[in-house]
């Protein structure tokens, strides 16, 4: 058993991208190591909430209460999902070691924010952490006005200063904890092949999907995935944009770069598509480093040096219809590797390598779904998606 829970933490760790944040320290206690009760099917829900658990930002947030300071009880929820999720992250770093708590409550008052997630259907795990992050943005939003610029003001400025600005005017409409941790901007650059006139455009995100690459030879590395997730995009036949500066529809190309990194980098490996028969999940074995990811290729050009730390896993087994949902998460008291399985939680018993025999690729292909975090470097946190 234990040799094949090693194989399963290498697997899983290496395929499986999914990250948060662990705050470190020297106290060597045994918090945050509970379980939480599956309330059917519900797998997908614990997995998210043990990563963000882990989560040092989001966490202690909650912990001291800061949360009170921010509700705004003028939300669709009047600040009660925020407060049910602290009081739940309270009791996963306050509780008796081997202790397991049900998160019915909690349940409770996501279901009356998203309906989609009520009864006891699978769903899909990143799904309810874009829901769930938006829930609780919206319960601690600290602005209450709408700013009076718009996009168009920063036309005629360069691309970097347009990038600040923009994310300035973003911040005026949604400024919270989720938007300190989570919050980092895309800048996509659309040129005509006809004038050579660029347009940027800047959009914020939370995390980010990519695509999987494919490769003939050797491993698919994360980076592949994100070269292909930023690779240029030609834009000809039916998909020509209209050129600003022609006022006509040219061929055009496209490309994507990241303007602003995120405290918290979120990834998700799209390994489910959708055909005209069924859907399917792709098993394509992804590897990646478990510390400094350095992702300096992938920024716009004064961006600044982005380089993190994987902290946890999200991961789920099984096919496109159905599987279950696990989390790996390092833990931010004394720095080990845990997995949870629902009410269980299980030490990792030797550290996570970088490297994986061929028979432990081929059986980490069963792992389909992953979410990435990853943390600053140069920050004292570490975190895994």
């Amino acid at each position: 058993i234990k040799v094949l829970f090693k194989n399963v933490m290498h697997k899983i760790l290496k395929s499986r991208p999914f990250s948060l944040i662990l705050f470190f320290c020297r106290n060597k206690s045994r918090h945050g190591l509970v379980g939480l009760k599956n309330l059917g099917n519900t797998c997908f829900m614990n997995s998210i909430l043990q990563c963000l658990s882990n989560t040092s930002g989001l966490r202690d947030y909650c912990l001291r209460n800061g949360h009170r300071t921010d509700l705004n009880n003028n939300c669709r929820t009047e600040g009660e999902l925020m407060e049910e999720f602290a009081r739940l992250m309270q009791s996963l770093w306050t509780s008796a070691h081997n202790d397991v708590i049900s998160p019915s409550d909690f349940r409770s008052q996501i279901q009356k924010y998203a309906p989609k997630f009520a009864g006891c259907n699978q769903q899909d795990a990143q799904e309810f952490l874009r829901f769930l992050l938006d829930g609780l943005h919206n319960d601690v939003n600290r602005v209450t006005g709408c700013p009076k610029l718009s996009a168009e003001d920063f036309d005629h400025l360069p691309d970097e200063e347009k990038g600040k600005q923009m994310w300035n005017m973003y911040l005026e409409r949604e400024d919270s904890q989720v938007v300190d941790l989570f919050g980092g901007q895309l800048r996509s650059s659309l040129t005509c092949t006809v004038c050579g006139f660029r347009s940027t455009v800047f959009d914020p995100f939370w995390d980010l999907s990519i695509p999987i690459a494919q490769k003939n030879l050797g491993d698919v590395t994360l980076k592949d995935c994100l070269k292909l997730f930023t690779k240029e995009d030609v834009l000809d036949g039916e998909e020509q944009p209209t050129c600003n500066n022609c006022k006509a529809r040219r061929k055009c190309t496209k490309r994507l770069s990241i303007q602003k990194f995120p405290q918290i980098l979120v990834l998700h490996l799209k390994r489910f598509s959708d055909s005209n028969v069924r859907a399917s999940k792709l098993s394509t074995y992804v590897n990646f480093p478990l510390k400094e990811l350095d992702l300096r290729e992938f920024a716009s050009e004064s961006s600044e040096r982005p380089v993190y730390n994987l902290y946890a896993v999200s991961n789920h087994t099984g096919n496109a219809l159905g599987g279950h949902y696990t989390a790996y998460c390092r833990n931010s008291a004394h720095g080990e590797w845990y997995s949870y399985n629902d009410c269980r939680y299980q030490l990792s018993l030797h550290h996570v390598t970088e490297h994986v025999s061929l028979s432990e690729r081929q059986r980490a292909a069963e792992c389909s779904q992953a979410l990435c975090w990853f943390s600053p470097y140069f920050d004292i946190t570490y975190f895994c998606y």
